[in-house]
């Protein structure tokens, strides 16, 4: 059975390729921080403004009063059901955003409540929510 004499190669490291990157990063970082100086380089003052505010404000959420008979009151008017969702309509029409606040009674039937929020998402209008009063604690429900 034959021998073998010859010894083995050493594997060799490459450096050629990590040398490449390190230099090109070197170049990099050099151009970057050039260009910062002449940035600063110009001696200008730059004009100073008043801190900005919007030009309109976001208007109040429509409160939508429901009794316990089904009425639905704006602004203290009842609105009936049918023109219920032109003034939703306009109202979103002004504002795309609108917010709604429905205050229904507590006694109410809820079918009516359940009607102003269909008539809300007819309107497109998104932003509604239901108003309550918390409890007190250790008081009667």
């Amino acid at each position: 059975m034959p021998l073998r004499t010859d010894s083995l190669e050493e594997p060799q490291l490459n450096l050629t390729p990590m040398i490449d990157i390190v230099f090109l990063l070197i170049i990099f970082f050099m151009v970057g921080t050039r260009f910062s100086e002449i940035e600063q380089q110009y001696d200008i003052e730059l004009p100073t403004a008043s801190a900005v505010e919007p030009m309109t404000s976001r208007p109040d959420a429509m409160v939508l009063n429901v009794a316990r008979s089904g009425d639905v009151t704006i602004d203290g008017k009842i609105v009936p059901a049918d023109q219920l969702l032109a003034r939703l309509e306009a109202a979103r029409k002004a504002y795309a955003e609108q917010a709604v606040l429905i205050r229904g009674d507590g006694e109410g039937v809820y079918q009516s409540i359940v009607d102003v929020m269909d008539v809300c998402h007819k309107a497109q209008i998104h932003r509604f929510s239901l108003a309550f009063q918390p409890r007190v604690p250790g008081a009667a429900p």
